[in-house]
């Protein structure tokens, strides 16, 4: 049996402010954003080219906006990843190196935290 993570709630604390610092500087697609009802709005959101995808919005979690730390998304090539988060505005960090894989970091509006990692090459 497959057991695969599909949703991962990120608090935040103006949803359409996160939304659009999602989609129009991190580059995530936004699939899905509805008004559940009784004050509640959901938004889906997936990293390009990702089976697991981020829910925010007004309802989706308790959490305390920017609690979440260390997601992490894995890419081909960090170099890449670093000079198109930071052309679109995204306060990225260098490229760190490490034996386990070249890393940047990055926070969104309220705070929480991503690390973006290219493993190391396989032997």
């Amino acid at each position: 049996m497959d057991w695969k993570l599909e949703l991962v709630a990120v608090p935040v604390s103006d949803v359409d402010r996160a939304k659009d610092f999602y989609v129009d500087q991190a580059g995530f697609v936004a699939d899905v954003d509805i008004e559940v009802g009784d004050g509640m709005r959901f938004v889906q959101l997936t990293p390009p080219g990702s089976a697991c995808s981020i829910a925010i919005g007004k309802g989706v979690t308790d959490a305390q906006a920017g609690s979440v730390q260390g997601m992490q998304m894995v890419v081909s090539d960090i170099r890449a990843a670093q000079a198109a988060l930071a052309a679109s505005g995204v306060d990225v960090s260098d490229v760190q190196e490490f034996p386990w894989g070249s890393f940047v970091f990055f926070s969104d509006p309220d705070g929480n935290r991503w690390a973006v990692q290219q493993l190391p090459p396989r032997e």
